[in-house]
């Protein structure tokens, strides 16, 4: 298994579709194209050649559970010491945490390296950033003293804690305590489950945050509060001490991401510092949580580019067959599968999933920075709802195409995908979570429809809708014509559905879930065509002068208007189906398979 950094299209998602040098300067970001280009060079060099290496030797050693905490696969924490000595943990922290003070877009392109290069090693750092922005945005100035820094440097990592065995998404079951003590410190007990890098050798503390009751709370969501605790006790001068009542009860045995740690962590009157206000905990603790939806669709860009590079490859290099056509060449036995149309079919989808996935997720990052410096208030508020409009499409559409990319890389492969020696089944297994992870993609399904479109009455639908009919107004020229067209087309059937479930919903509960997931998939596609025609009409704007890899993006652009975005009449059928066709208690067996 290996991993190229795919620094050309990179540099075209950032330099050429969305302008990331003016779009920063313009929000008041001082940058310049010469240091992003390093920025990128640097991690690139670092992904390839140190972490890697580490990916397939990860999967199959996996991590090990004792009594005195978990061990990571060898060569982990070697990587990981260069990484944070190289200052990548705090890239887009503050410089005066210790951090480089450089764009949150730049952080998202860092993390997408590291998790095409290994997902397993980058999620002990994944959670770190957004421990450091909840942290910065709602602690004390104790905390943040404390924490910051450290945080910032890569000296400690964090998780964030939720999860109890007997409630997942529904956060209002939850029972972990929080009891206040004589010194302003709390007491935190109770368990928390799948915790991603909740134990590891890696660092010498964990910060972990963790979302507990205080006495006399109300029920439910309203009554969950915040707490910062780390793994060892933290002395005054900032050192670390003995255990503080934090202990990983054990690892999951799981699917995919064999080398990262998934733990049950169990806290015994572990000393907790408040983060925020009592019973707001869920509102700082979204700070984090939203970040973390958009880390994991940039986890899913990072493998599927792995599966895709893999692909490619394979495919240049499998004989197998006589192509059609002119692609046959007669001194040959066989072709390249590569000359197969339905080979090429899935090849395509791979790189027009990956190439809309970057340029949308690049952009979502830029809309964060927009939203931090800027000192234009209606920027900020337009870059605010489209950040909350979008999130969910972030996370649930792109880590959906994630699992599509990868289950096409071992179709590609055929029966060399099957088996483990190729390595393309682990980009599988590794991407199949990713969905599942922070609030299913169900659920951010429910979030888009039910409380960003039926919530506000559409109004931030009609901000991107509006915005995307602009731009698709403005491609004049006679070869955009198609992207034109097909940017209207999609754009009144997102209207169509939205008009009717804006009406619907509201007097019906059931409709909800019935159209979300297909409302969500249609956005989704209307999201990523938009991205894909910016790519079609910078290359057109070229003319001749366009270098092979800009060609290649326009020819990506007109497969995906093509092939790909057509299911987009499909979805919009499925946003009009029956709750009570699928509610039909017909419909399922009423007995169980022993009775049966």
């Amino acid at each position: 298994m290996t991993y190229v950094p795919p620094l050309a299209d990179t540099r075209f998602a950032l330099h050429e579709v969305i302008g990331a040098e003016p779009s920063l300067r313009s929000a008041g970001i001082d940058i310049d194209r010469e240091t992003i280009d390093e920025v990128l060079e640097g991690i690139a060099g670092l992904a390839a050649a140190e972490i890697a290496p580490l990916n397939a030797k990860g999967d199959a050693e996996g991590v090990t559970w004792t009594p005195e905490g978990v061990r990571t696969p060898a060569g982990f924490k070697a990587a990981y010491d260069k990484y944070a000595a190289g200052g990548w943990p705090g890239i887009d922290a503050l410089e005066e945490h210790g951090g480089g003070g450089m764009p949150h877009l730049l952080g998202m392109v860092v993390k997408e390296m590291i998790a095409g290069a290994n997902p397993s090693w980058a999620l002990y750092t994944s959670l770190s950033a957004g421990v450091y922005r909840c942290l910065n945005a709602n602690a004390s100035d104790e905390v943040k003293d404390t924490y910051l820094t450290r945080l910032a440097s890569g000296q400690w990592t964090g998780t964030m804690c939720l999860t109890e065995p007997h409630c997942g998404t529904d956060l209002g079951m939850l029972t972990t305590r929080a009891v206040p003590n004589d010194d302003g410190t709390w007491s935190i007990t109770g368990t928390k489950i799948f915790i991603s890098s909740g134990d590891h050798d890696l660092t010498d503390n964990i910060v972990h945050l963790v979302l507990a009751r205080v006495p006399d709370a109300p029920s439910g969501v309203r009554g969950i509060s915040l707490f910062v605790v780390p793994r060892q006790q933290v002395l005054e001068d900032g050192s670390v001490g003995g255990s503080n009542g934090v202990t990983c009860d054990g690892v999951e045995s799981k699917m995919g991401l064999h080398g990262s740690a998934t733990c049950t962590m169990r806290f015994e009157g572990a000393v907790g510092r408040l983060v925020g206000e009592v019973n707001r905990g869920l509102p700082a603790m979204f700070v984090m949580m939203n970040g973390a939806r958009v880390g994991t669709g940039t986890m899913a860009l990072g493998i599927s580019e792995a599966s895709a590079q893999a692909s490619l490859g394979y495919a240049r290099e499998r004989l197998q067959s006589k192509a059609p056509g002119a692609l046959r060449d007669p001194s040959l036995p066989a072709d390249p599968i590569l000359h197969q149309p339905d080979v090429r079919r899935m090849l395509l989808t791979q790189q027009a999933w990956i190439g809309g996935a970057r340029m949308f997720l690049y952009w979502l990052a830029l809309q964060t920075d927009v939203r931090r410096a800027s000192a234009d208030t209606a920027a900020i508020e337009r870059a605010d709802e489209l950040l909350a409009l979008l999130t969910p499409i972030a996370k649930a559409f792109v880590t959906d195409r994630g699992v599509d990319v990868t289950s096409l890389g071992m179709q590609i492969h055929g029966g060399a995908g099957y088996i483990t020696e190729t390595g393309v089944e682990q980009h599988l297994r590794d991407a199949r979570v990713l969905p599942i992870y922070e609030g299913t993609n169900g659920v951010q399904a429910h979030d888009l429809l039910g409380r960003k479109v039926v919530g506000d009455g559409g109004a931030r639908l009609k901000l991107l809708t509006e915005t995307i009919q602009t731009f698709a107004d403005g491609l004049t020229s006679p070869e955009l014509t198609p992207f034109a067209e097909g940017l209207r087309t999609v754009g009144h059937q997102v209207d169509e559905a939205t008009t009717e479930l804006l009406a619907e919903v509201p007097q019906d509960e059931l409709r909800l879930g019935t159209s979300a997931v297909a409302y969500q998939e249609l956005v989704g596609h209307y999201v990523i065509a938009w991205f894909w025609a910016q790519a079609a009409a910078v290359v057109v704007g070229l003319g001749d002068a366009a270098s092979p890899t800009q060609r290649r993006q326009l020819a990506l652009a007109r497969f995906y208007f093509d092939t790909l975005l057509p299911a987009t009449d499909s979805l919009l059928a499925r946003t009009q189906t029956s709750p009570q066709v699928l509610m039909d208690p017909a419909a399922l067996p009423t007995t169980t398979t022993k009775e049966r």
